[in-house]
């Protein structure tokens, strides 16, 4: 068999639940190099995002009669990996330190994301931090944070200059991070999430 000439992701899912493993190849093939960078840009370490990646892989066997071919396969792989990520540094004793580290990088990336992959108290802790932000700036850091427009689309939109919303913006992440960093036991899991979906 040749997935790849043809036959749709669903198509492949039905044959991978029925214990196909040229399916799981085709699978392996179509997702792991993007997985894997994701990984290692968390976890900055090759042999552990090799090991992560395979325990990923080797966790999607073992459920493969569980997998809706009608929902998201993309999300749901982020959310094993996700998961894993997260125990990985649970387990090493470093919930703080990747909470630390994550916060440094998360606003920077923050966009629009999946609520099928952070569960709802994470989801409503980000919500949160941002519905805390004052009216304008709170409109600012949405624009162009979670609809990635640039700085001067939202000054023809506002009619504010660039430098009103670099000023919005600067403030506007002090004020996301400081909030998040005061929920150490949420934060991790959300802002694992938020890198590794992005």
């Amino acid at each position: 068999m040749n997935w790849e000439e043809g036959n749709s992701e669903k198509e492949l899912l039905r044959l991978f639940q029925k214990g196909d493993e040229v399916a799981f190849n085709a699978i392996y093939v179509l997702y792991s190099k993007q997985l894997f960078r994701k990984i290692f840009h968390m976890v900055n370490d090759e042999h552990s995002a090799k090991e992560l990646l395979q325990d990923l892989f080797m966790k999607i066997w073992e459920n493969r009669k569980h997998i809706d071919p009608e929902k998201s396969f993309k999300s749901y792989l982020y959310t094993i990996g996700v998961n894993l990520v997260y125990d990985h540094f649970r387990k090493a004793g470093r919930d703080k330190q990747l909470a630390s580290h994550l916060l440094l990088m998360a606003v920077d990336q923050y966009t629009h994301i999946e609520e099928a992959i952070v569960n709802k108290d994470n989801m409503n802790l980000i919500r949160s931090a941002v519905n805390k932000l004052p009216p304008q700036r709170k409109k600012v850091f949405i624009l162009c944070k979670l609809e990635g427009k640039s700085y001067e689309e939202v000054s023809q939109e506002l009619h504010i200059s660039t430098s009103t919303i670099h000023d919005h913006m600067v403030k506007a992440n002090y004020a996301v991070r400081s909030y998040l960093n005061s929920h150490p036991d949420l934060v991790a899991y959300s802002l694992a999430a938020i890198i590794f979906i992005y």
